[in-house]
């Protein structure tokens, strides 16, 4: 006989596959559980223990019930709360801050969604082949200093990795030259001491292809050139303050087919500038005016001289030089990023700048056209309002490449401080206003960083903002750097937070300037104050700051970049 008292065997641990299925199954587990020496009032159990009872006596086992599938807990929870079965969109709406926000994780790794805590990527074609949106477009609204640029900078940054280029279609502030100089590509600089001109006629790349299309193929491309250089000079006309009519359409289109040698049986494409068109126009051949139905010489100069002098001011005004000589630059299509920047013409005034976007815009539609089948090109419009005040036809023209840009294969980008932007395009109640206002609706993914309350109410009426995510713009965003609220259609708003890495974040840098005009003066001036940012936890900080600092250095390197292509 032992000396020791007996005891009771433990039963054997269960493996993971049996928690699994014993957790997971809830089908089968029995409601009432059997009655158990433990389960019966504490008074008879006292009673059989000798008469005294037990104060401390438990009500149930230390390790619960032990049968298969009723769990391992000191109290039977099946018991107690009822079970519910849902799905995760369900879920998601019983418990928001513990869902996904329901991106799917592909694409560029922007920062992390501060509701669910989970990380944040950015690929808008892939959103559109999810049907997670209808368009690839997005816009960006903020004021001076929240984070827009770096935001906007970051994005085609880290899209690189996935063979996405960008073309920065006018920089007028010269804010994304330091991530193309970091990248080693140099931007092209026109205005007061730049030695560059682009000619707003060119023909780009489509002069190497001409001889390898055929007959088809060439005036297909014809038609389509001649129709966007028809709308660029009617635009940049409308900028002088003539309204041009449809003859004169017709006029200029018939001009340009004449000059860029259509005429001669597609043989070879001429290059043409804004004077040689102001010539033909000036001195018209005899053939020219019989073939566009005018009655005499006299008549053809009569209709067409509002139109000549405002074009002719483009090569005797502010613009001189610019845009009216032979492109004496190549762009290198093969690399990452490309830019204009139009910062040394602030000088010449806000038309001189609208004029140029305006002639930009044209001219990058028609190069990224040319684009290899299947690449992807983010195309930025910083300031668009600057160029859609021109006229009516340079909102129309902002209006085609973004119904357009699924099509062409483009991820148009605008950005822009405020909607009123939108409203100063034209008189109230006109037509390129209501045209403006409507641009918003072709942009599907909206990056609404910190803004006033007044703005803030502007962006709920057009934007359809709940009270909660206008508060998110006008309190959270507020608080720091790189915080927006990303709208996906009609979708919740998403609180996201833009990480940067320590290598971003001195390229990205747009006080740099203004730091060093603080810290350079002869009096020492006052040290910078350090700037407050949301930090993230250290998990998602390392990695995307290592993931940041792969893609800038993937771009810069032209064998990654081609292996980075999905």
């Amino acid at each position: 006989m032992s000396i020791f008292p007996s005891r009771r065997r433990r039963p054997q641990p269960r493996s993971t596959g049996e928690l699994l299925s014993q957790f997971t199954n809830l089908d089968g587990i029995p409601i009432t559980p059997p009655t158990t020496e433990s389960d019966q009032p504490i008074e008879q159990a006292g009673r059989r223990a000798g008469g005294r009872q037990r104060v401390n006596q438990a009500t149930a086992p230390v390790q619960g019930p032990r049968e298969p599938g009723r769990g391992w807990a000191a109290v039977d929870a099946s018991r107690r709360a009822p079970v519910y079965r849902a799905t995760t969109a369900e879920v998601g709406g019983l418990f928001p801050l513990l869902a996904s926000n329901g991106v799917p994780a592909i694409g560029a790794r922007l920062g992390y969604d501060t509701q669910s805590g989970g990380a944040f990527y950015v690929h808008p074609t892939e959103w559109v082949l999810r049907q997670m949106v209808t368009n690839p477009n997005m816009v960006v609204f903020g004021e001076p200093g929240r984070g827009k640029s770096s935001t906007v900078v970051a994005v085609m940054l880290r899209m690189m990795l996935f063979g996405v280029r960008s073309l920065i279609s006018g920089d007028v502030k010269g804010e994304y030259t330091p991530l193309l100089r970091s990248l080693g590509i140099t931007p092209i600089a026109l205005g007061r001491g730049s030695p560059h001109r682009l000619n707003a006629l060119d023909l780009g790349p489509i002069r190497t292809r001409w001889s390898s299309w055929g007959v088809e193929r060439q005036r297909e491309e014809l038609t389509g050139i001649t129709a966007r250089w028809t709308r660029l000079l009617t635009a940049l006309a409308e900028a002088q303050g003539y309204d041009p009519t449809v003859t004169d359409e017709l006029v200029l289109s018939t001009v340009l087919t004449r000059l860029v040698g259509a005429a001669d049986g597609y043989t070879e494409l001429r290059p043409i500038t804004i004077p040689q068109v102001v010539a033909h126009l000036a001195e018209p051949a005899d053939d020219l005016w019989r073939e566009l139905r005018f009655a005499d010489r006299r008549q053809f100069l009569d209709h067409t001289r509002p139109i000549t002098d405002a074009l002719s001011n483009l090569v005797v005004g502010p613009l001189s030089g610019l845009f009216d000589e032979p492109t004496n630059f190549d762009l290198d299509w093969d690399a990452p990023v490309q830019s204009m920047d139009l910062s040394l013409l602030r000088s010449r005034g806000d038309q001189a700048i609208a004029v140029a976007l305006t002639c930009l815009g044209s001219w990058s539609s028609m190069i990224t056209d040319l684009q290899d089948d299947g690449d992807v090109r983010i195309v930025v419009r910083d300031e668009v309002w600057r160029q859609m005040r021109l006229g009516l036809r340079a909102v129309q023209a902002v209006d085609s490449d973004l119904r357009l840009s699924r099509a062409e294969r483009k991820i148009q980008l605008l950005v822009m401080h405020k909607p009123s932007d939108l409203l100063s395009v034209g008189a109230a109640g006109s037509q390129e206003v209501s045209i403006a206002k409507d641009l918003l609706a072709l942009c599907s993914t909206r990056i609404l960083l910190g803004q006033s309350t007044r703005v803030g109410d502007e962006l709920a009426d057009e934007l359809g903002l709940s009270e909660r995510e206008q508060a998110v713009i006008t309190g959270w965003a507020m608080e720091g750097q790189g915080r927006a609220l990303w709208k996906l259609e009609n979708r919740p708003g998403m609180k996201i937070q833009t990480v940067l890495s320590a290598t971003e974040r001195a390229i990205f840098d747009t006080n740099a300037g203004l730091r060093s005009a603080v810290t350079d003066q002869p009096d020492g001036g006052a040290s910078p104050r350090p700037r407050l940012v949301a930090v993230p936890t250290a998990d998602q900080a390392a990695a995307d700051s290592a993931e940041a600092d792969h893609a800038l250095a993937a771009a810069g390197d032209p064998a990654r970049r081609n292996g980075a292509r999905r």
